[in-house]
């Protein structure tokens, strides 16, 4: 599990105080972020975790919905099941966390590093994804339709059975991509797109 890890002089990400100051327990309901481990299932809706270092944490089924997220490293966490819909995770680090059916419906990761993160199962309708890394990405089976997204590096990802309707691939790279079963139907792309070796994506309903 991870532990917040902060400086004597800093606030808590989750309620304003400080570091082993009354005040932070007079303010939060709970017992102040800073002073315990993160445990699965925590209720952190709304919380700012703006840049706090969460690596390797467990948060299994935790809800951070409307979390802002923003410069958190969240690298080879476990956010599998968690409730991340419109939270805000630019910039974020989420190299190698597993994020197994998490729901980040509407979720804003602009600039996030999904290189290697595991999203099979997970719900990312109508994210904004622009200039996220999802090279080595496993998304089989993930809910992508009308996700937000541009020139994306998909390279070596895993998108067997992923829904991809109505999104724009305009410039993105599928070389390598294994894209069985996914649902292109009514995406869009164009001749800087990249795509696997003997793929049809015209045939698979892509529009250019």
């Amino acid at each position: 599990m991870g532990k917040i890890v902060r400086g004597d002089h800093e606030p808590c990400a989750l309620c304003g105080g400080f570091v082993g100051s009354p005040e932070a327990w007079r303010i939060a309901k709970n017992p102040c972020i800073c002073f315990y481990e993160l445990v699965p299932g925590q209720k952190l809706a709304g919380a700012n975790l703006y840049g706090v270092n969460l690596e390797g944490a467990n948060l299994e089924r935790a809800n951070l919905e409307c979390a802002n997220l923003t410069e958190t490293n969240l690298a080879g966490a476990n956010l599998s099941g968690v409730n991340l819909v419109l939270a805000n995770l630019e910039r974020a680090n989420l190299e190698g966390a597993n994020f197994k059916g998490v729901n980040l419906a509407v979720a804003f990761l602009v600039g996030a590093n999904l290189s290697g993160v595991n999203f099979a199962g997970a719900n990312l309708e109508r994210a904004n994804l622009y200039g996220v890394n999802f090279a080595g990405a496993n998304l089989e089976r993930a809910n992508l339709e009308g996700a937000n997204f541009k020139g994306l590096d998909f390279t070596t990802a895993g998108l067997v059975g992923a829904n991809f309707s109505g999104v724009n691939f305009a410039g993105s790279n599928l070389e390598r991509a294994n894209l069985e079963g996914a649902d292109l139907s009514g995406a869009k792309a164009n001749e800087d797109t990249m795509w696997p070796e003997s793929f049809d994506p015209v045939a698979a309903g892509v529009i250019f």
